[in-house]
């Protein structure tokens, strides 16, 4: 199995496809379902025939030179090697960059300690674990300037910096425009990792007035700080088309720990604070929600409740029970496991793309076949090829 192509398409004719894929796609007559692939900078990390940097993810966390370095090298890397309905070759205008600190930012923020474990993705440590009363000491963070945000500040001002007169193979690096507190993985994903999975789920059952003020808590903080972010980015980049616009054309939002409840909890629990995120920053419209793990039974409520138009499956779905539920006009982004795209075999992979596709989901025409959120790393290109190619084949509309 193989990371590299040996022989790479045609990157115009390529794009030229792409582009045409993407434009029947969003016109609303597709010919082709878009098969979009996406991973992120594990590939690079945890992958020890890519990672040519010698940076750990702990160097990743805590020296802006080797985020700026293990980006380049990524994005060099999938641009010229991971084929899907995706721009490959280099970028006509240089190559971007951002701030990533994973799926930490918003506990680091609130001061959740981060643990470094050899190369894994780091991840932060409870605060409200063994004290859950400490809540009541606690105010909200700064928005720029504590926990993980400080730090995202230091990082944006030495790339603004180092990007000055940096070029990568032959083009200009573009610092980051954007910090990454404007979003929030969901409050009751920061919830469990304040309290824990276990003890937040316990609160709902056995001490609810402490859940709900704990809820309340990180909501208010969180929808401070995107407010704050968003101002700030205004500031610094006055011509930004957003500008003022808080509240916003299809406003997406996440909340993989919805994951661990029934519906029923979720519409108790969960579902005023989503509605509070959706009044501040939704402008009415449809909006759209990335779910890891099996949440489907929520979809339908999410629907109905929240206007959600567009869901991000993050793990293996009944794609076909899922469309007959949520019906043609809903956005359905899913594919095959994450661990059979890195395992196979070819002849799965193959499989299991036809039984997606044949199985009901394309029926309206809105539908993207993803390898999960997040494309394992080690994940032969192979295995790649045949999710793309196979698509392709039983994923074409009469």
């Amino acid at each position: 199995m193989s990371w590299f192509l040996d022989d790479p398409p045609d990157f115009q004719e390529h794009n030229a496809e792409v582009a045409a894929v993407w434009k029947a796609y969003h016109e609303g007559n597709p010919y082709r379902v878009p098969v979009s692939i996406h991973g992120s900078i594990r590939n690079l990390i945890q992958n020890p025939a890519l990672n040519a940097t010698g940076y750990t993810f702990e160097d990743f966390f805590k020296d802006p030179e080797a985020q700026i370095q293990c980006q380049l090298a990524y994005q060099r890397w999938y641009r010229s090697n991971l084929v899907c309905d995706r721009e490959m070759g280099p970028p006509k205008e240089g190559w971007p960059l951002a701030i990533d600190f994973q799926n930490s930012y918003d506990a680091g923020w609130f001061g959740c300690p981060l643990h470094y474990d050899g190369n894994a993705v780091p991840d932060t440590v409870e605060i409200l674990k063994e004290d859950k009363y400490r809540l009541y000491q606690m105010e909200c963070p700064d928005p720029l300037q504590d926990g993980l945000m400080g730090r995202a500040m230091e990082f944006l001002d030495y790339m603004v910096e180092r990007c000055r007169n940096l070029e990568f193979e032959g083009l200009p690096v573009i610092p980051p425009r954007a910090l990454p507190g404007e979003g929030c993985d969901g409050p009751l994903d920061a919830a469990y990792k304040l309290r824990g999975a276990a003890e937040v789920c316990m609160d709902m059952l056995d001490d609810p007035g402490y859940y709900h003020d704990l809820m309340t808590f990180i909501t208010d903080c969180l929808i401070k700080r995107m407010k704050a972010v968003r101002q700030w980015r205004w500031e610094r980049f006055p011509e930004s088309p957003d500008e003022g616009k808080l509240k916003q054309a299809g406003y997406g939002f996440a909340d993989d720990a919805v994951v661990l409840i029934s519906t029923e909890q979720y519409r108790e629990f969960v579902y005023p604070y989503h509605r509070r995120l959706v009044d501040e920053f939704s402008d009415g419209g449809r909006t759209g929600v990335h779910l890891c793990g099996d949440a489907t039974r929520h979809f339908k409520f999410l629907r109905d409740n929240l206007n959600v138009y567009s869901f991000d499956t993050g793990f293996p779905v009944d794609h076909g029970w899922l469309r007959h539920v949520l019906g043609p006009d809903v956005q359905i982004n899913g594919g095959p496991s994450v661990m059979l795209l890195k395992d196979g075999p070819v002849k799965a992979i193959r499989n299991e793309a036809q039984r997606i596709c044949e199985s009901g989901v394309m029926e309206g025409g809105k539908f993207l076949m993803i390898a999960a959120n997040n494309m394992a790393p080690e994940t032969p290109l192979e295995h790649v090829a045949a999710l793309y190619e196979a698509t392709k084949e039983f994923g074409m509309y009469t």
